[in-house]
């Protein structure tokens, strides 16, 4: 392993699609890291849910050896990141992990709504920030307008930018150069003890869980018996290794270098992302910092389709859990759906990624119910709850008071759809409290918004309005008092807690109509007629009424007076009524999963 002055330690930052696995694609081509004949576009994206979509979702490291111009070897680790808002803590952690950061700027987007966030994120680690001016080659590049975005919304130097194109290879040697010379060599290596901080963690099933670690002091090496300071969970350390991109083993993992670490530790849930592991004969007294429990923003419910795979789902959600330290997820049952799970996500990608990836890993069909957020309240015997789940929700009477998770999001538009989105910031309840020119084209928008009203459709209206240019980046703040009721749906006069919702009082109507009217549609209809409502704590806002298969009672009649048809009719219509009083609706699995899809 090399000395601690030639090891460098860089995380890739960026907004979605500004080009960082492509840029992570030449750096290995350029060191040398990948044999031209083994190179692939999106080397490090190993997920086939990433190459469809084109985004990062895991943080991936790698080490490379570079030979600078002054011809000395250098080892850098490097790990790419995701862009998207709901991969922030995946981001924060890969920060935790370095030195330095590669902020990438799209030459033709400018200083997006995730650039300023990530940026934010690294100075708030004090991390080397290098700005790369990418895809320098597009027709639309604006170098100028990006160059003053840099000095006018991030506050850095203009001559510290590196130009680029990764697409053609353009300024690579700069960047690494600039590698070398501005990001500083591993810090807290002088600490006595030895402290591995753990920033991921995959499952494999031969060798069970294996780390994803940076060193910071000490050594590992096969045999060393460690211990997880978070919860003193002791291991034996079976194999270490590091990324070249495939894993590498080595003999020992020394202090300021990436890699991975494999113990016979075979339960998912002793190991937690962001951990530090230290050796157990010589423990270290403080933990290093960026361990932090992430707390899911958005909840949903998973059950299988199939009642029978239970216990696989709950298999594939541990090893999961194990791969992305903010989804969590608790066991729970529904009348409807039978037996499945709670499970808490970031934000909306978050949880479509994941349920995409149980999916396909897992090979699973599952059903998501509507997502929720996790509501405050207070009832009116003094006591204080937080609800998740609108089934758990106490007697309208009982409550005294609700609040709901407000945000604070950055919005960067084109100052042409203003009018629009302000428009669409009133209706899902917003507030801007602040308007920003960066420049003659673009504004910058700071918006107080409830957290519900994000959750499902904004970000795709935002896009559509601003025809594909508006980009947002949001963080949670507090709780705030409001209206919040809980909207019912009753079929044949039943309660269906699938079904069940908390919106806000004045989009309760409209809601229970738009849900009244999809259940018509999909319901089988029955031998009498159905009433389909919606309801808030007794009182109905929203009707409508499935109606009856008829048999034709008359076809037997061939003539004779009117009154033999309606006396037939009456004895019908008494049937049908007795049949209303004791029948029951059982509602099809196949009818929960159409409306829960259309809803999602």
């Amino acid at each position: 392993m090399p000395p601690l002055s030639d090891i460098r330690n860089f995380c890739i930052i960026a907004h979605v699609d500004h080009g960082k696995t492509t840029l992570s694609d030449r750096l290995l081509e350029h060191t040398k890291t990948v044999v031209q004949r083994e190179m692939k576009d999106q080397l490090l994206d190993s997920m086939d849910l990433e190459r469809e979509r084109g985004i990062t979702i895991k943080s991936h490291p790698v080490s490379m050896i570079y030979k600078s111009v002054s011809d000395k070897e250098y080892r850098f680790n490097l790990i790419d990141t995701p862009g998207h808002v709901d991969f922030s803590y995946e981001v924060s952690r890969s920060l935790a992990a370095a030195e330095g950061a590669l902020l990438l700027i799209d030459a033709a987007q400018g200083v997006e709504a995730q650039t300023v966030a990530n940026a934010h994120l690294a100075l708030s680690q004090d991390l080397a920030i290098i700005p790369v001016i990418n895809k320098i080659d597009l027709p639309g590049a604006d170098l100028d307008l990006c160059l003053h975005q840099l000095e006018e919304i991030l506050a850095i130097p203009s001559e510290e930018a590196v130009l680029a194109s990764a697409k053609e290879g353009i300024g690579i040697e700069e960047i690494l150069e600039a590698v070398v010379e501005r990001v500083p060599p591993p810090r807290l290596a002088d600490y006595p003890q030895t402290r591995t901080l753990v920033f991921d963690s995959v499952y494999d099933s031969y060798k069970g869980v294996i780390c994803y670690v940076r060193m910071f002091s000490g050594t590992l090496k096969r045999g060393d018996k460690i211990q997880m300071m978070s919860d003193q969970v002791k291991a034996e350390v079976k194999e270490v290794g590091i990324f070249t991109p495939q894993m590498k083993d080595v003999d020992e993992i020394t202090a300021g270098n990436s890699g991975y670490v494999v113990t016979n530790i075979k339960a998912v849930s002793d190991i937690k992302i962001g951990d530090t592991i230290t050796l157990e004969k010589d423990p270290a007294e403080e933990m290093l910092p960026g361990y932090q429990e992430v707390r899911p923003m958005v909840y949903s419910g998973i059950y299988p389709i199939d009642t029978s795979d239970y216990q696989k789902l709950k298999t594939g959600m541990g090893k999961l859990r194990l791969n992305d330290a903010a989804f969590t997820y608790q066991a729970e049952s529904s009348v409807a759906l039978g037996f499945g799970f709670r499970c808490g996500f970031l934000g909306l990608l978050h949880m479509e990624i994941v349920q995409e990836r149980i999916r396909r890993e897992y090979n699973l069909d599952i059903i998501a119910t509507y997502p929720s957020v996790v509501y405050k309240l207070k009832t009116t015997d003094h006591q204080f709850m937080e609800v998740d789940n609108p089934v758990n929700l106490p007697d309208p009477e009982t409550i005294d008071y609700m609040e709901e998770p407000m945000i604070e999001a950055t919005i960067h538009i084109p100052s042409e759809f203003i009018g629009d989105i302000l428009a669409l910031i009133m209706d899902k309840r917003g507030l801007c409290e602040h308007t920003e020119t960066l420049d003659e084209t673009r504004l910058m928008l700071t918006c107080r918004l409830p957290l519900n009203e994000v959750l499902v459709d904004f970000n795709d209206k935002l896009k559509s309005i601003t025809k594909g240019y508006g980009s947002m980046d949001y963080e949670f703040t507090d709780y705030q008092r409001s209206k919040l009721v809980k909207l019912d749906i009753l079929v044949n006069g039943e309660a269906v807690d699938a079904f069940s919702s908390i919106v806000h009082v004045d989009k309760a109507p409209s809601k229970g109509r738009e849900l009244c009217k999809k259940l018509k549609e999909i319901l089988p209809r029955q031998m009498f007629k159905i009433p389909v409502q919606a309801s808030i704590g007794g009182k109905v806002v929203a009707r409508e009424t499935l109606s009856a298969f008829r048999k034709d009672v008359t076809a037997k009649c061939y003539g004779g007076d009117i009154t033999r048809k309606k006396k037939l009719l009456e004895k019908q219509k008494e049937g049908k009524k007795r049949m209303k009083q004791i029948g029951k609706v059982s509602i099809p699995q196949e009818a929960f999963i159409d409306i829960l899809k259309n809803t999602n």
